[in-house]
């Protein structure tokens, strides 16, 4: 008996270490295993290119404020101040455009003189005695704040240009120029406000002698991984976060320029201080830059979404660009960009005015020639961004197919008061038409919950489809839903200002 158990053991044994399987008998399930690490291995690149290409938008859009925008005021008051002397009573005084742009100009120059009378070193010393936990917290936030702001904050200004240009024929709708023009400037300081505490913050962690303070910090852009890489996402959701990356990263390095700045006046502008600095700039962009490549690497493993789709969004950023410079174009392109990403450039820009004037003196003539010939060194650096990024533009917008796309008219006023309040809550993705590789069809909400609540059996998939199919006729033939691509959501609520 004892050997014929030992027999069947050894034959245990024996069949255990012989065993052997065949892959190509699952041969679909390995191969779209294989792919998925191939599109993991692609995301970097992709990701890193609709980076690029938004970081460079965004810059275009705050360069737009330090150079054209003041020689556009310039223009428009000299316009107002002297076309009433011709005797040109007939023609109009501004055009909407000129208006928009003296409406931004006063707006920065009240708000600077609003900000001159904050006290940054003060703010600097008040912060700085809270304890480590407490400026944790205040981090985030600012954070969730910071957000907010955006998104309300576009509207704040929209509705001002809007209230200001709009036909003085119709009948009127509003609280006037003047409230509309108070939020705005109220809206502006605040929220340049709200950055500099942001800005002092960080200027904190970076002096702080442990550097506890920095590594919290840090260690919170990873617990954004947690928060969004188990969720469901679509490609249009993923559109919304990617914005709401750029916008971030951006704003990132502008409050790293003006801790940069703050730090270098208080050594008296020591080189050698900058290094000190340099391995803190680089550990927190390389945290920004990790966390960001990692969450979308494994969002779209989950939610199996191809690389690709980084391109659509780049065809989706620079079909922006480009009908924006045509001359029928609706709206400017820094506005274009503060809706579709949430990047709202005039209060960053009015706190780096701000840090700049508080930290560099401006003293004697040569003084004023070194500031004349930064000014026109900018100036020199907007135009070459914004002609590179508008050839740039051009050429991923022929590649997608989308020049039809531009000779359409803008809409109506009739036909966006029809269509929107449908086109508010409308989350579809972008028609982007591929050279070579077709894209691959998104599907819709219904389908999507159907395929989580529905085992993979075509039977009951068929009988499902027999019992409500009598009904899904009558509530399309009721309740049409056409399917929109990304160009014609309304930017207002497909850009970043969603907090995900």
């Amino acid at each position: 008996m004892s050997s014929k158990i030992e027999a069947l053991l050894l034959r245990f044994i024996g069949a255990e270490l012989t065993r052997g399987y065949f892959l190509e008998h699952n041969e679909a399930k390995y191969t779209e295993r294989r792919e998925r690490v191939y599109t993991c291995l692609r995301i970097p690149k992709e990701l890193e290119k609709l980076m690029m290409f938004g970081f460079f938008l965004c810059l275009d859009a705050f360069l737009y404020v330090f150079t054209l925008l003041p020689l556009r005021v310039l223009l428009a008051l000299i316009r107002l101040l002297t076309l009433p002397c011709c005797g040109l009573r007939g023609t109009v005084v501004l055009q909407p455009a000129q208006v928009c742009d003296v409406l931004k100009g006063f707006i920065m120059v009240l708000c600077y003189v609003m900000m001159s009378y904050v006290d940054y070193s003060m703010m600097y010393h008040l912060i700085r005695g809270q304890s480590v936990i407490k400026l944790y917290i205040i981090y985030n936030m600012l954070e969730v704040a910071d957000r907010l702001f955006s998104s309300f904050g576009q509207d704040i200004l929209d509705a001002l240009y809007w209230t200001a240009t709009e036909p003085k024929e119709r009948k009127r709708a509003h609280i006037g120029v003047i409230p509309h023009f108070l939020m705005a400037v109220l809206y502006v300081f605040l929220h340049a406000i709200l950055i500099m505490v942001q800005a002092t913050t960080l200027n904190v962690a970076f002096n702080s002698h442990n550097k506890s303070l920095l590594t919290i910090m840090m260690s919170n852009n990873f617990v954004e991984i947690k928060g969004s890489v188990f969720k469901k996402f679509e490609k249009n959701n993923l559109f919304q976060m990617s914005n709401s990356d750029i916008k971030e990263r951006f704003t990132n390095y502008v409050l790293l320029l003006i801790v940069c700045l703050r730090n270098m006046e208080q050594f008296s502008w020591n080189p050698d201080h900058l290094w000190v600095l340099f391995p803190d700039v680089v550990m927190v962009i390389a945290s920004e830059v990790t966390v960001d490549v990692v969450k979308h690497a494994f969002i779209t493993k989950f939610n199996d979404i191809t690389a690709d789709v980084y391109r659509e969004y780049r065809a989706s950023l620079a079909f922006d660009l480009v009908s924006s410079r045509q001359k029928n174009a609706y709206t400017d392109y820094s506005d274009s960009v503060s809706r579709r990403m949430g990047f709202i450039p005039l209060p960053l820009a009015l706190l780096l005015i701000r840090v700049v004037t508080s930290s560099v003196k401006i003293q004697g003539s040569l003084s004023l020639m070194c500031v004349l010939l930064f000014y026109l060194g900018m100036i020199s650096l907007k135009v070459l961004n914004s002609i590179v990024l508008l050839g740039t533009s051009c050429g991923l917008v022929k590649e997608a197919n989308m020049e039809e796309k531009l000779f359409q008219s803008p809409p109506s006023a009739s036909s966006s008061q029809d269509g929107g309040m449908s086109s508010a809550s409308v989350t579809s993705q972008p028609t982007y038409h591929m050279p070579e590789i077709p894209s691959p069809a998104l599907p819709t909400s219904q389908s999507d919950d159907r395929f989580l609540t529905t085992p993979d059996d075509e039977d009951d998939d068929k009988d499902v489809s027999a019992a409500t199919g009598d009904e899904g006729e009558e509530l399309k033939h009721r309740n049409p839903t056409p399917k929109k691509d990304l160009l014609e959501i309304d930017r207002f609520t497909i850009c970043g200002n969603r907090i995900d």
